[in-house]
């Protein structure tokens, strides 16, 4: 690609830097953890941004030792000649002024995922301080911004401390921005290392021959992520340990205009799909017009396929695409301008053009590859196991019904088993899943019955990611669950339909309750996904000790909370360890976790789908030897048991 000149007059101004720091969930979401990551995201995305659009290859992100994140790479260097109606420099523009930047215009940036162009300002507006390095045209330039109160209590944010400066000559080119995360906004939370890991090796996936480097000066850590296989690589680690039915992924790409797009795809021998899209690099987790047309394009040419070559006979009927998406795994890759995203999030496409050109171009593409004969064995392996899919969905369309809840407790999955709520308020009412009879009991007496529902789970639910759709529909427990949320599942999931705002899942604390939640979270990712994108989907907290005396009593949540509970108890307390619910009445369980004035209740989301993906598979899957390699690399064998050491320390 030949560069084009980058300069000042390139950079449009929408409005000013305004009320970052007074309404930052605004423009960061929250100022916890995930907000404080989405700084370094800015600035990763604008890195990003030059290299998807040609202009170098390489990012090196480094985690410092005093809080602060380095993001360098080697692309053309923001603009450092004066802005023509600013009269500052670009860099100075681009960092203190919000909705500033080059990609509201498609001469500078093909494509683009910061399309709001408030990335850098707002970054630098909640840092304490923020150095920029630019090196451009042979020459090195710095200027350093900061942010600070005044003597009169006025705060100014992001504003200059060095202006703009040559520091000399360079043969380097790109940007080098260090940041500081303010403390007054975010606290004391640290970068965290395997957060950076997971989205630049998604990165990495994405933008094929892009080099980055992660750096942990904390810790000494070094991750390199390069991968020349693009998305067919990515396909590859999201079947890790799965069976493949054919050796490599198909994998095309195409582009029509100012529209690229491409795809690679998998079979193994699951029974559920695994789509994974991406728009200028975001993930569209609720997916969108792209997805649509993919789909589409795909049932369309697998069925002609299957015509053509007598797989399918005349009197037989076409195959439905929940058919041919079977143990699918697919990365759906698009490039485009003038993006419009669905909400706030950006998790869903709704450019309607995008529909008709994936299916198009996914037409073509697929046509030619299966005309070619050496491809034919492939094809028939995707349409015998579409075949198979057929024969399960018509024997699971009665269970299905079987499943679906009336408007009633009478339906035979419920009598006797869900003690329900008295309102019929939706966006009030929650769901308790409990673990065992005599929990299930607790929570029924000690409920607050106008708005809490309980369903006593009497046996462990099957783990949905082993079965077939036919044998976890035949799960006695999972055909209660999904009569009580009455929601349907899979193809036929109606969000629409959910009698509950909350869906709580409640265990005990212990290595049985642990694998009770895995297993339920399991069949919510694989056939109600949307219920936990949509954020209704939580975990209960119930206390692990009581410290108690006479006319003293308190519940403590964690071991690392319960030696300043001892302390505030004082001599002669007596210490209770709660090694399941079915040990707390009615009156302890609604007081530690139930009340919604006391309780602690943990949201399920997925921050990163390909990363929960993995996860699912080795945790849940059949491959013994990756789920003992992420064990033993994850888990801390060393952990003392805090009860005993506390209990035995203060006894004497």
């Amino acid at each position: 690609m030949a560069e084009k000149n980058y300069d000042a007059k390139d950079i449009v101004v929408l409005e000013g830097l305004e009320a970052v720091r007074l309404r930052p969930g605004m423009y960061i979401g929250t100022t916890g953890s995930k907000g404080m990551h989405h700084l370094l995201w800015e600035i990763v995305d604008n890195a990003i941004d030059e290299i998807a659009n040609g202009y170098g290859d390489t990012i090196t992100i480094t985690l410092n030792t005093d809080g602060s994140a380095t993001v360098e790479d080697n692309g053309r260097g923001i603009p450092v000649d004066e802005h023509p109606t600013l009269h500052k420099s670009g860099v100075e523009v681009v960092y203190t002024t919000l909705h500033a930047g080059g990609k509201f215009n498609t001469d500078n940036y093909k494509f683009s995922g910061g399309l709001h162009g408030v990335g850098a300002s707002v970054t630098n507006a909640l840092s304490k301080w923020c150095n920029v390095t630019v090196y451009k045209n042979g020459k090195e330039y710095f200027i350093s911004f900061h942010s600070y109160m005044d003597e009169d209590g006025k705060m100014h944010s992001g504003v200059v401390k060095e202006p703009l400066r040559l520091i000399g000559k360079t043969n380097k080119s790109g940007t080098k921005v260090t940041f500081l995360p303010d403390s007054d906004m975010f606290g004391n939370i640290r970068f965290n290392f395997e957060t950076i890991c997971s989205r630049a090796r998604e990165l990495a996936f994405l933008n094929k021959g892009l080099k980055i480097k992660l750096v942990d000066l904390n810790t000494e850590r070094e991750e390199n992520y390069h991968y020349e296989g693009g998305i067919s690589d990515f396909v590859e680690y999201l079947v890790e340990g799965k069976n493949k039915l054919f050796s490599k992924p198909i994998y095309f790409e195409a582009e029509d205009k100012n529209f690229d797009l491409e795809v690679a795809f998998i079979y193994t021998d699951g029974y559920t799909e695994s789509s994974f899209s991406f728009v200028n690099n975001i993930p569209t987790i609720e997916g969108g017009t792209h997805e649509t047309g993919f789909k589409s394009a795909f049932t369309k040419v697998m069925n002609e396929y299957a015509r053509n070559a007598s797989l399918l006979k005349e009197k037989e009927q076409n195959l439905l695409g929940e058919d041919f998406r079977e143990g699918i795994t697919v990365v759906l890759n698009v490039k485009m301008n003038n993006v419009q995203f669905e909400g706030q999030t950006k998790t869903k496409l709704g450019n309607p053009e995008a529909k008709t050109l994936v299916e198009n171009l996914t037409i073509k593409q697929l046509s030619q590859y299966f005309k070619d004969k050496k491809n034919a064995s492939t094809a028939e392996i995707i349409v015998n196991k579409a075949k198979g899919a057929a024969k399960v969905r018509e024997a699971a369309k009665k269970a299905k019904e079987l499943t679906r809840a009336k408007n009633s407790a009478e339906n035979f999955n419920l009598v006797g088993k869900l003690a329900a709520a008295t309102s019929r308020n939706r966006e009030k009412s929650e769901l308790f899943i409990v673990e065992g009879d005599s929990a299930g009991g607790s929570a029924k007496q000690g409920r607050d019955r106008r708005f809490q529902a309980i369903l006593p789970l009497r046996g462990k639910p099957l783990n949905a990611e082993k079965k077939r759709i036919d044998q976890v529909l035949a799960n006695e427990e999972i055909r209660t669950i999904i009569s009580a949320l009455n929601t349907g599942i899979g193809e036929d999931f109606d969000l629409s339909s959910l009698r509950y705002n909350k869906v709580i899942i409640l265990s005990d604390a212990d290595q049985d309750g642990a694998h009770i939640r895995a297993i339920l979270l399991t069949f919510f990712f694989r056939y109600m996904r949307e219920l936990i994108n949509d954020g209704h989907v939580f975990i209960g907290l119930p206390p692990l000790y009581r410290v108690y005396k006479k006319d003293y009593n308190e519940y403590v949540y964690s071991d690392y909370e319960l030696p300043e509970a001892i302390a505030r108890a004082g001599r002669g307390y007596s210490l209770q360890r709660y090694k399941g619910l079915g040990e707390m009445n009615a009156e302890q369980l609604w007081e530690t976790t139930m009340d919604p004035e006391k309780r602690s209740l943990v949201q399920v989301t997925i921050e990163d789908a390909t990363e929960a993906e993995k996860m699912v598979t080795t945790l849940m899957g059949d491959d013994i030897e990756s789920r003992k390699k992420y064990i033993n690399e994850h888990a801390n064998f060393d952990r003392e048991d805090e009860f005993y050491k506390n209990y035995k320390k203060d006894v004497k």
